[in-house]
This record gives C-alpha cells, sequence and structure tokens, in this order.
C-alpha cells in the first residue's frame, strides 16, 4: 500500500469539466489553442467537450468543430463524453478515437443529470458501447458519485461494484469514480477503490475529483498508495457540475502536479509553462482561478522538473 509509482497520467479536464459550468463563453479558436498550449506543456490526455445536447449545456456546443479543428495530429488523447447513441454517431462523426461514458451511482443525480434513471442510463451506454465498438472506438467508464450524491447521501460500496461489473462487461477499458460533489473523503475513496481493485484487477481505476471541502489532495495521495495511477484535473481548479448542487471545482491541475513532483512521482509536466497557460484562461474567463498555486507568485525552482 504504501509503495508509491514513479509516474503517473493526469487527464486534462478544463475544457469539458472546467468549462460546462461558465458563464463566459470561450471561441472555439481559444479552445484549440489551450488544448495546443496544455499539450506543449507536456500532458498527453485531455478530456475536450461532450457530444450533449447543447440547450442544456450550451459550453459543449462546439464539440464536434473543435475535436476536427484539433485533428489526428496532436500527440495527445483527446477525449469525449457521451450519454446516449446519438451523442456516440456525433462522436464518431466528429472523429472521436477515445470516448467515456458517465453512469451516475445514485437515483437522484441520473435523473438530475440524464433525466433518466441508473437502469435505463445503463441501457443507454450499452447501445452506446455497441456503436462506438463498431467503429472502433475506445471506450472508457467514469462513475459519477460514486462516493456522495447531493439528493440520496453516500453511495454504498456495492452500488459501485455493481456499476463497474456492468460497464466492464460492456467494454470500459478504465474505469474511473468520481466524487462529484466534493465531499468524499480518504477512508470513502481507500473502500470503493480497493473494492472495485478486487472486483477487476485487470482494470485501472481512475479517479476524478472536486474540491468543494479541501479533501480533493488527501483523496488524490489516498488513492496513489492504493496503485491508482491516472487523475482527472482542471486548470486553476475550474469546474463544477451544473446537475449537481454544490459542487465546486475540479482538483486543480497545476496543485495536484505541484504535489505529485514534491513526492518524486513524474507527470510529465512542465509546471512553469502551465502556470502561464493558467494565467491565460484566467484573462479568457474573466475572473481568478481557484487553485492554490495561483496565489503563488512564482514557482520555485525544484518544482520544474517533470
Amino acid at each position: 500500500m504504501d509503495g508509491l509509482p514513479d509516474s503517473v497520467v493526469i487527464t486534462e479536464v478544463m475544457l469539458r469539466d472546467g468549462l460546462q459550468n461558465e458563464a463566459t463563453m470561450l471561441r472555439t479558436a481559444d479552445k484549440a489553442r489551450l488544448a495546443t498550449g496544455l499539450v506543449d506543456a507536456g500532458l498527453r490526455s485531455l478530456e475536450v467537450g461532450a457530444f450533449v445536447n447543447p440547450a442544456r449545456v450550451p459550453q459543449m456546443a462546439d464539440t464536434d468543430e473543435l475535436l476536427r479543428l484539433l485533428g489526428a495530429d496532436l500527440p495527445a488523447q483527446l477525449h469525449t463524453l457521451v450519454f446516449n447513441a446519438r451523442g456516440a454517431r456525433r462522436a464518431i462523426d466528429a472523429g472521436a478515437r477515445q470516448v467515456r461514458f458517465v453512469v451516475s451511482a445514485s437515483e437522484g443525480h441520473s435523473r438530475s443529470n440524464t433525466g433518466a434513471g441508473v437502469a435505463e442510463s445503463l441501457d443507454r451506454i450499452e447501445e452506446c458501447a455497441e456503436i462506438l465498438t463498431a467503429a472502433g472506438v475506445r471506450l472508457e467508464a467514469s462513475i459519477a458519485t460514486a462516493f456522495v450524491c447531493p439528493f440520496d447521501g453516500d453511495t454504498p460500496v456495492e452500488r459501485v461494484t455493481r456499476l463497474a461489473a456492468r460497464l466492464v462487461a460492456i467494454g470500459a477499458e478504465v474505469v474511473h469514480l468520481a466524487d462529484t460533489i466534493g465531499a468524499a473523503n480518504p477512508g470513502q475513496v481507500r473502500r470503493a477503490v480497493t473494492a472495485v481493485q478486487d472486483q477487476h484487477p485487470d482494470i485501472p481505476v481512475g479517479l476524478h475529483l472536486h474540491n468543494t471541502y479541501g479533501m480533493a489532495a488527501a483523496n488524490a495521495w489516498e488513492a496513489v498508495r492504493l496503485g491508482v495511477r491516472r487523475f482527472d484535473a482542471a486548470l486553476g481548479g475550474l469546474g463544477g457540475c451544473p446537475f449537481a448542487p454544490g459542487a465546486a471545482g475540479n482538483i486543480a491541475t497545476d496543485d495536484l502536479v505541484h504535489l505529485f513532483h514534491r513526492e518524486g512521482i513524474r507527470t510529465g509536466v512542465d509546471g512553469p509553462k502551465l502556470h502561464h497557460l493558467r494565467d491565460r484562461l484566467a484573462d479568457l474567463i474573466g475572473h481568478r482561478l481557484g487553485s492554490a498555486l495561483a496565489s503563488v507568485p512564482a514557482v520555485p525552482s525544484p518544482l520544474r522538473a517533470s
């Protein structure tokens, strides 16, 4: 449990989870420049949008255009979200090669987020998986409210493992557990992560954290000690869920990189480049970002190494 890895993979979700809750609508060209900057800073996994109803999440209306604009030459995996067959077909038409499903572990959040219960959402996802697999698209899955739901309270671990089993059966190559409202504690992370690992020892488990109560770093550290090597994060701590009351921003990529580098764990990310890009993002959205490092005037030189 105490063995630390040499490296971890961070998926930058600012362009999707970060922007979906913002009042400012960024131009597609600005999103593309941010994506290019993230890759230049060393990130090799980006979540760039979602194929969802633009009336519900207008910030994601240009996902098709953005994915085509970034093209196949960007040296990074570009992930998008889908919830139904229509979204799956849009993803294929736009050239998506990696798609992530999201299903809620709780009925309350599922109905708020998708307008359907968990069972119906799983049926939709199974249909999506058939469409996407036939097109050669790689599949990952995220279990939302895997620890706490804003409507239903704490999520039983057994519910998470049942969902994980169903998602692996339909082809998910990675299962991410999401602390959607940032209310989890390390004990909850430990119980859910170890249960899914025990159930599927050959399937990587990832973690998607929000920082509502300032526990995201503690939860990330608990997870990395348990063998988790994949983490979602958003530059500057941007984010939130419009369908989950009380959700604050994601764990900040700059803060997470800082944590791992200080412990000698490689991320491949150049800290100073990332911090410069964070300042550009703050200018674009028109407000200060909430990461801890956003308040630090300069990055100490020992933290530059990736």
